[in-house]
């Protein structure tokens, strides 16, 4: 199988062997059946595909997931199923530009798949599912061409037994009843990368907390709704506040889903965030990731970074709103947050390069917060007035879609009328660590 080249080699190198570069995908639709005492998932996926390069055969990433069959426009397609992929031939060569459907029917138990950095993708839990597929899980449930850049509207029918609620990205449609089920249509319009597609099959509840800018809400195990509407109280404002700071809020609705199991780390998807009972309190931690994680909505999930080694675009802008709704909520000021972590950071080892941390540390601490340091270098380079402008810019100009740190660099050129080579070579492409402005 053809690999490609250039910056593949990039997402090749952070999360091996997924992806192919010689396609994209325009639409994914969904229908996945699911019996939780089993842990057994059924499934059909039919892609929209589009040629980037003229090819014969395309290559589908797919988890110990048993192929059926395969389709193409129809017509039965000759295929060749690997533990972790499946390679279609296609039938006849597609030209650059040139669409097909291919339609996958699969089926097996899932199970979270192994990577560099964990585990990541559908979870058994003791009732129901968990699917947290950063950044290399969604071939877990589903085949898909995964790689970040690859961004694509989902639809997802999904069947339950009648005992259980199903969640998932986008906005809820169509709801039938039949024979001991229930099944529940998702409509996800903008594009969306694969790891961030995800189901939570539980006994949930829904809390409606607001309806402006958008639809607010949280969906919790019945036992746990006190404690989560308690912790989660500050939703409903903190969305109100990114919406001016960041722009318009970039999706349909946003959900809090707490977990009936405690979780290691709070989990983002597209329109939603995952967070484990564990985690939801009134103190400062707790209010921190709440941020934290809605945030993503505007940096990973809105805009998505376009390879790998640049995910402080999400997690540096992610780590700097925490700050910011500190500011906001009365809590420590940007400054003394920034001020603070600086002091922590020099006391750590200077080997964390933020334009490209390896794979081994794509998610250490030191990269959110020396990403954060950077955007308040930026701002206390140009000022208030430039940095929010900076911000955005950048979620409009790049909204649904993908961007790297030289569209950040040309984005804050446009809005302060100069580069500012220097701040991004000490702080983003240098390890010293510099002094704040």
């Amino acid at each position: 199988m053809k690999r490609g080249s250039g910056d593949g080699s990039v997402d090749e190198r952070y999360v091996p062997h997924h992806g192919d570069p010689t396609y994209t995908v325009t639409h994914y639709d969904l229908v996945v059946d699911y019996v939780p005492e089993s842990n057994r998932l059924t499934g059909t996926a039919v892609l929209q595909v589009r040629a980037v390069e003229p090819l014969r055969r395309l290559r589908l990433d797919l988890n110990d997931l048993r192929v059926q069959k395969v389709l193409v426009d129809g017509v039965r397609a000759t295929y060749r199923q690997h533990r972790a992929w499946v390679s279609v031939e296609v039938g006849h060569e597609l030209a650059a530009g040139e669409e097909a459907e291919v339609l996958v029917a699969y089926g097996g138990r899932p199970h979270p798949m192994r990577g560099l950095d964990g585990d990541a993708g559908w979870e058994e839990l003791e009732e129901g599912s968990i699917v947290a597929s950063q950044p290399h899980g969604a071939p877990s449930w589903f085949p898909c061409n995964d790689l970040p850049s690859v961004k694509a509207p989902f639809r997802m029918e999904l069947s339950v037994p009648q005992a259980f609620s199903v969640v998932a990205n986008g906005l809820p449609g169509e709801t039938r009843r039949t024979a001991g089920r229930t099944v529940q249509v998702f409509d996800q319009p903008e594009p969306m990368a694969t790891y961030l597609a995800t189901v939570h099959v539980g006994d949930f509840v829904q809390v409606d907390q607001a309806t402006s800018p958008v639809p607010v809400g949280i969906v919790v195990p019945p036992d746990r709704r006190e404690q989560a509407v308690a912790a989660l109280a500050d939703q409903p404002a903190m969305v109100a506040y990114f919406h001016g700071v960041f722009g318009p809020y970039p999706f349909g609705r946003y959900l809090a889903v707490v977990t009936p199991d405690d979780l290691e780390i709070p989990l983002e998807a597209q329109g939603l965030s995952i967070f484990g009972p564990n985690l939801l309190h009134d103190g400062w931690d707790a209010q921190r990731l709440i941020a934290h994680e809605l945030a993503h909505q505007w940096f990973g999930n809105s805009v998505t970074l376009g390879h790998w080694n640049d995910i402080w675009l999400h997690e540096g802008f992610a780590c700097y709103a925490e700050w910011l709704w500190s500011e906001e909520s009365g809590r420590e000021s940007a400054d003394e947050q920034a001020a603070h972590h600086h002091a922590r950071l020099a006391e750590k080892d200077q080997d964390l390069l933020l334009a490209d941390p390896g794979p081994d540390l794509m998610f250490d601490d030191r990269l959110y917060k020396r990403g954060a340091l950077a955007l308040h270098a930026l701002r206390r380079t140009v000022g208030d007035d430039a940095f929010f402008d900076v911000l955005r810019t950048w979620t409009d100009r790049f909204r649904y879609s993908n961007a790297t740190t030289a569209d950040l660099e040309q984005v804050v050129t446009d809005v302060t009328g100069s580069p500012r080579t220097d701040l991004f070579d000490a702080w983003v492409r240098g390890t010293d660590l510099p002094d704040l402005p």
